[in-house]
């Protein structure tokens, strides 16, 4: 089996297949579908997108979260202490609005030894011939998306107590997914992201938070949940600034947060949204230590089915290797196909397309994925 970091790679969440979409609305919105039924229209699809993400040369595979509605939500609402609650109004993108699910925190928080995403894990490891990967979302999204009003003052009156209890929490998950065999796990950590963008940074300050100090506390979480970690077990790190039907909700360049994330996470390897000026310039890359961590610049966007010219791409990674060194730096597109189960604006093709793309940009700058 490969060894990761790889070349080539991507976030994880890809189109769900319409044969689940269906299956989806006949369990949840008609009632007339059995949860055993539903899983097996997912282990039938999982298994053609692994299929899919070998056959395009891809060396580390997801099950294209086939099982989530959100790339979030999901995993939390699964955690101990955590809720998730419908209300009138989502979470505003550019010029649309999130489903209107909220997180809420009605106890002590913790991961439960029986959380449904261990098994998605060893489904994906027991068919996959190349290294499996999951991608869950990072300690910060337990804090970020989670109104003040929304955690409950009986657990958490002291932001530090819950962010040290978020901490060891992942800590937990973190060993628990190594016990299921995987060893490589990906959090995604979008809201380092979103707290370089003025306006998050503003409404952070407006509910009483230093935006900094968040970035800070945010990076020790992240820190303290993986500090432990075998050493045969790579972790990843994706940041974005927002993804649902080709939207976005944030934009800014990564300088408030790039030393926090290069230098005091203790994350392995980056992927980094990049394919748009709304991420700035690549210049906070001259902050990646030098050594074995991986950057995965995000060249190819996943919010349209445009293809990106080959050359084009290899004029950025020029552009890059006057930060880091290009040893350092790896391909991937800057987000997930799905992030939520209605996906992007694309279709299952210019998906395929993309992961191509992917792949063979790797050769094309590095001579292989595994390079």
């Amino acid at each position: 089996m490969p060894n990761p970091p790889f070349r080539a790679d991507h976030i994880g969440s890809l189109l769900r297949l319409e044969r689940v979409a269906k299956a989806r609305k006949q369990r949840f919105e008609e009632k007339t579908l059995s949860a055993d039924a539903l899983s097996a229209v997912e282990d039938r699809a999982i298994i053609d997108l692994i299929r899919m993400q070998e056959d395009v040369g891809l060396k580390a595979v997801t099950d294209g979260e086939q099982r989530r509605s959100f790339w979030h939500y999901d995993f939390l609402g699964m955690l101990t202490g955590f809720d998730l609650v419908e209300r009138d109004e989502g979470v505003q993108f550019a010029g649309i609005k999130l489903r209107p699910i909220f997180p809420t925190i009605t106890g002590t928080l913790d991961f439960p030894d029986n959380h449904p995403m261990l098994e998605h894990f060893r489904f994906v490891a027991a068919h996959t011939r190349v290294v499996p990967k999951i991608s869950i979302p990072g300690p910060s999204c337990c804090h970020f998306r989670t109104a003040r009003n929304d955690i409950a003052p009986t657990a958490y009156g002291d932001s530090d107590v819950l962010f040290a209890d978020i901490a060891a929490t992942y800590r937990k998950a973190v060993q628990a997914f190594y016990d299921a065999g995987c060893r490589y796990l990906q959090m995604d950590d979008i809201f380092f992201a979103y707290l370089c963008d003025p306006k998050h940074r503003a409404d952070k300050e407006g509910e009483g938070h230093d935006p900094d100090r968040l970035i800070d506390r945010y990076a020790w979480m992240m820190h303290e949940a993986i500090k432990d970690r075998p050493s045969d077990m790579l972790i990843a790190m994706h940041m974005c600034r927002g993804n649902f039907r080709s939207t976005h909700a944030a934009e800014g360049a990564y300088d408030p947060a790039a030393d926090a994330v290069f230098n005091k996470t203790g994350v392995d390897v980056f992927f980094m949204e990049y394919d748009t000026e709304r991420a700035g310039s690549l210049e906070p890359l001259r902050l990646v230590p030098k050594g074995k961590k991986r950057v995965m610049l995000g060249f190819i966007t996943t919010k349209t089915g445009d293809l990106e010219d080959i050359d084009s791409i290899k004029r950025k990674f020029e552009e890059a290797s006057k930060y880091a060194d290009i040893d350092q730096l790896g391909i991937a597109p800057q987000c997930g196909f799905a992030s939520t189960e209605e996906g992007n604006a694309i279709t299952t093709d210019d998906q395929r397309r993309k992961l191509e793309l992917v792949v063979e940009t790797a050769e094309a700058i590095w001579g292989g994925i595994e390079a």
